[in-house]
C-alpha cells in the first residue's frame, strides 16, 4: 500500500492550505573558493495564528486518533464540569469527519494523553477546544480524501468522506483505518481549512443527549468520588479551625493505635489520617482533632462592615473604559452603592481526590480539577518532582463551575501518598471543610453615577468597583492549601491589576449600552480577608446587577418601558434581537400585572464578547413574611452556531436557578476568628419548593458564526431581573445581596 511519509503530508497540508509551494534554496557558499562571511541568522518566523487551541497545540495528532481497524478518539484539555460540554465536542468533530457521534470516543484532560488547554474557564470550551477540534476534524478528512486519491491516482475532488470511508464515483471505498499508517497525522494544522457550510450539516445544529447522565442516574462511575483503585486506603484530613490558626500540640498516639489505622501525617499545619477503611478514617480524623491544639488569632473583619472593610483595602486604580468627560448637569440623575458578600460554589458533593505515589518514583493524580496541566505544575513543585513525574487525569466531581476545593483536594492526596508510596490515597472533604475551606466568590463594592438627558438617553455615567482579581487558581504550590500550610510553605503569589479584554473582577464592568460620556475605574483589592477565586462568572453577576438596576431607574427616570429604553441604547443589532425575542416571548408589557406580583428585565452580552443574554421574569412578594418566589422566566440566548442547543438550553436554565439562589438566599457567614456558615443550615441555598414553575430558553443560532461562550451568560441578567421586579413589586430598591426577606420587610416597612 503507498502511504505518505511525514514530509509529504506536510507538503500536501501547505498546497492544501495556501494553494502553492515555494522550495528556494542557494549554492553560492558551496561553488565559492573563499570562505563568505555568514550574515546573521534571521529571526525566526513567526508560525501562522491557528483556529482557536490549534494555535498552542499545532499538530493534528494532538487532536485526532484514527486506529488501523477504523477505531477515532478526539482529545479534548477541556474538561466535563456540568456544563455539558462532551456533546457538542464530539459533534464537531463528527460533523466534519462525515461520521456518526456514537463513532467517536472522546479523552478528556489527562497531562499523559491530551492537549494543553490551561483551565476550562471563562465559558471558552467551544471557542477554543471546539474550534480547534472542528479545523482538526476538517484538516484530518482532506488529508483521507488525499491519500485515497493517491492510493487510486483519482482527482482528490472526485472522492468524499461517508461513515468512515472514503468513496469513489465508481462505487470503491476504503476505511479510515487502512488508511492511516505510522505517523500519519503527525503534521501541522494549517491557517485554513476546508470546513462544511452550514447548509451540509447532519450533526451540528441538532439536539444530542448528554453523554455523562447514564451513569449519574443509575448509580455508575460518575464522578472521582465513585472511583475506586486496587488497594485504595482512606485518608481525612484535619484543616485548622481558621486561616491564621497554627499547630501548637499533638498527641497522636491514641488515633495511631485506632482499628485500621496506618498512619497520621503531619507536616507542618498539614495534619491528616490514613486508614484502611472510609468510616475508620472519619472515625479517627475526629478523634485527632479533639487532640490537635491550635494557636488561633482573630484577625477576621467584623461581617456588619464588610463593605466598607472592603473599600479600605484598595492598592491600584485602574481605568476599565471611559469616553467623554462625565459632567452630571441638572437632569434626573441616579446614584447608588451596591454590594455583595462571600458566595460559595456550594459543592453537592465535597470535594475529593486521589492519588498514587509508585515504585518508580512517578505519580498518578485523580482529581476533578478545572486545569490538568496548571494543577500538575503546582502539585510537582509541593513535592519537588519534575513535571513529567507527575500525571493528572481529570475525572468530573460533583458540583463545581469554578475553583472550588477540587485542586486542594488533589494535592492533599498527593502529599500523603508520597510518604505512603504503593496505595491509591483517597481524600475526600467533609461538608465542613468544604464550606469553611473552599475558595469564595469575592464579595464587591459598587458605586454607580449615571443621569440622563432632555433626548431620554443616558448622558453621563460613572462606575467604580471594588474588587479582586476573582482568580487564585494552580500553577504553583502557593495556590493549594497543603502548599501552604506545610513545613517549608509556599506563599500564595499575591494578585496583581490586570485589564483585559476577558475582564476579571471587573468583568462587565462596562455597559454594552451606547453612552457618550462615560468612567469606569476598578479599585483593586491586592488582599482579601477571606480566602478567594474564581466563581461562575467571576465579577459578571455582581456588575450585571448593579449597571442592570441602574438601568431600570433611569427608564423611570425618563418616563420610559425598560425594554425600550434598552432597546434606544443599544447599536449591536444581535442585542437588540435577545431583548426582543425574550420581551415578546414573555408577553411584555400585554397583561396586567397581579397585586404583590412584579416582573423584570434585564441583558447583557457575557464579557462585551461572549453569548448574548436577555431575561425576562415574574415573581411574587409576601409583605407579611418577605418571602420572594420566581414564578416564571422567559429567556433569549445567542451562543453563535448553536452546535447542541439542548445544551445551550440546559447550562441557561441552569444557570437561571443558580443566580436566582445567589440573588435571593446566598452569603458566606464568619466571625472574627472562624468561618460560621459550614452547613446547609447556615448557607442556605435555593430548595425544590422554590424553583419556578416554568423556564423558557430560547435559542437564536447563527449558523456559521464563531461559536461564544454559553454557560456564565445567564448570572448577572438573572441576578439583576430579579430585583428590577421586586422594584416593580414594592416600589422599593434593593442595593445588598442578597436580597433577603428581612431586606425586603425592612425596606417596605413590615
Amino acid at each position: 500500500m503507498d502511504t505518505f511519509n511525514k514530509a509529504e503530508i506536510t507538503r500536501r497540508g501547505l498546497l492544501a492550505g495556501t494553494g502553492a509551494l515555494v522550495v528556494s534554496f542557494s549554492v553560492a557558499n558551496a561553488l565559492a573558493q573563499e570562505p563568505a562571511q555568514q550574515p546573521a541568522a534571521p529571526a525566526p518566523a513567526k508560525p501562522p495564528a491557528l483556529p482557536g487551541s490549534l494555535n498552542t497545540n499545532r499538530f493534528l495528532d494532538s487532536w485526532i486518533r484514527i486506529d488501523a481497524d477504523g477505531a477515532i478518539t478526539v482529545f479534548t484539555g477541556k474538561a466535563e464540569l456540568g456544563q455539558g460540554i462532551r456533546a457538542p465536542l464530539i459533534q464537531v468533530a463528527a460533523e466534519e469527519l462525515n461520521v456518526e457521534p456514537k463513532d467517536i470516543t472522546l479523552i478528556g484532560p489527562d497531562t499523559a494523553q491530551t492537549p494543553d488547554e490551561g483551565f476550562t474557564a471563562g465559558s471558552q470550551s467551544m471557542q477554543n477546544s471546539g474550534t480547534a477540534i472542528r479545523n482538526a476534524s476538517a484538516q484530518v478528512r482532506e488529508l483521507l480524501i488525499a491519500q485515497a486519491a493517491t492510493q487510486w491516482n483519482l482527482p482528490a475532488e472526485q472522492l468524499k468522506a461517508e461513515g468512515k470511508t472514503i468513496v469513489a464515483p465508481d462505487g470503491r471505498a476504503i476505511g479510515y483505518g487502512a488508511l492511516v499508517a505510522n505517523q500519519f497525522l503527525h503534521v501541522e494544522a494549517q491557517p485554513q481549512s476546508r470546513l462544511k457550510s452550514p447548509d451540509q450539516f447532519s450533526v451540528i445544529g441538532r439536539d444530542l443527549q448528554r453523554l455523562d447522565i447514564p451513569g449519574k442516574v443509575t448509580g455508575g462511575v460518575a464522578y472521582v468520588q465513585d472511583l475506586k483503585l486496587d488497594g485504595m486506603v482512606h485518608a481525612r484530613v484535619v484543616r485548622p479551625p481558621s486561616y491564621s490558626a497554627t499547630l501548637k500540640s499533638l498527641d497522636a498516639g491514641a488515633v495511631e493505635a485506632m482499628p485500621g489505622v496506618i498512619s497520621v501525617v503531619r507536616d507542618g499545619n498539614f495534619l491528616a489520617v490514613v486508614a484502611e477503611k472510609e468510616y475508620q478514617a472519619i472515625k479517627a480524623m475526629r478523634a485527632l482533632q479533639t487532640e490537635a491544639q491550635w494557636d488561633e488569632p482573630a484577625n477576621l473583619p467584623d461581617q456588619a462592615t464588610l463593605p466598607s472593610e472592603l473599600v479600605a483595602l484598595e492598592g491600584d486604580v485602574g481605568t476599565v473604559a471611559e469616553s467623554g468627560t462625565p459632567s452630571f448637569p441638572n437632569g434626573p440623575t441616579f446614584e447608588a452603592t451596591f454590594t455583595r458578600p462571600y458566595i460559595m460554589h456550594g459543592s453537592i458533593g465535597p470535594s475529593c481526590g486521589i492519588a498514587l505515589m509508585k515504585d518508580d518514583g512517578t505519580m498518578d493524580v485523580w482529581s476533578h480539577t478545572q486545569g490538568v496541566f496548571p494543577d500538575r505544575e503546582a502539585i510537582a513543585q509541593m513535592l519537588g518532582l519534575p513535571e513529567d513525574k507527575v500525571r493528572v487525569i481529570h475525572m468530573e466531581g460533583s458540583g463545581c463551575y469554578g475553583h472550588n476545593g477540587a485542586d486542594d483536594a488533589a494535592a492533599d492526596a498527593a502529599l500523603i501518598a508520597s510518604k505512603i508510596q504503593g496505595r491509591p490515597i483517597r481524600v475526600q472533604w467533609m461538608r465542613e471543610q468544604e464550606h469553611a475551606w473552599e475558595p469564595y466568590g469575592p464579595g464587591m463594592v459598587t458605586k454607580i453615577r449615571a443621569s440622563v438627558g432632555p433626548d431620554g438617553k443616558i448622558d453621563n455615567w460613572t462606575y467604580d468597583l471594588w474588587s479582586n482579581s476573582h482568580s487564585t487558581r494552580p500553577g504553583d504550590a502557593g495556590s493549594l492549601l497543603a502548599g501552604r500550610t506545610k513545613s517549608n510553605p509556599t506563599p500564595l503569589k499575591p494578585p496583581k491589576l490586570s485589564i483585559s479584554p476577558s475582564g476579571n473582577g471587573d468583568r462587565n464592568a462596562d455597559p454594552l449600552y451606547a453612552i457618550q460620556n462615560r468612567r469606569i475605574l476598578w479599585h483593586f483589592l491586592p488582599e482579601m480577608p477571606l480566602r478567594v477565586s474564581a466563581l461562575r462568572g467571576l465579577g459578571a453577576q455582581p456588575n450585571v446587577f448593579s449597571i442592570e438596576s441602574t438601568i431600570d431607574e433611569l427608564a423611570i427616570a425618563a418616563k420610559a418601558d425598560p425594554v425600550e429604553f434598552r432597546l434606544r441604547h443599544l447599536t449591536d443589532n444581535r442585542a437588540a434581537d435577545v431583548v426582543k425575542l425574550a420581551a415578546d416571548k414573555f408577553g411584555w408589557g400585554k397583561s396586567e400585572v397581579p397585586r404583590d406580583h412584579g416582573v423584570g428585565f434585564a441583558f447583557a452580552r457575557y464579557k462585551n464578547h461572549a453569548a448574548y443574554l436577555a431575561i425576562a421574569l415574574e415573581l411574587s412578594v409576601e409583605p407579611e413574611t418577605g418571602r420572594v418566589r420566581v414564578i416564571r422566566a422567559v429567556s433569549a440566548i445567542d451562543s453563535g452556531q448553536a452546535v447542541n442547543p439542548d445544551g445551550i438550553r440546559n447550562q441557561t436554565e441552569g444557570g437561571i436557578l443558580q443566580s436566582i439562589s445567589w440573588t435571593l438566599y446566598e452569603a458566606v457567614t464568619f466571625d472574627r476568628t472562624r468561618i460560621t456558615s459550614t452547613d446547609w443550615s447556615n448557607y442556605p441555598i435555593m430548595r425544590f419548593a422554590s424553583v419556578p414553575d416554568s423556564v423558557e430558553v430560547h435559542v437564536i443560532d447563527r449558523p456559521g458564526a464563531p461559536f461564544l461562550g454559553t454557560g456564565e451568560a445567564a448570572q448577572g441578567p438573572t441576578s439583576a431581573a430579579v430585583a428590577n421586579a421586586i422594584r416593580n413589586a414594592t416600589g422599593k430598591r434593593l442595593f445588598d445581596l442578597p436580597l433577603t426577606r428581612e431586606r425586603l420587610k425592612a425596606a417596605i416597612g413590615a
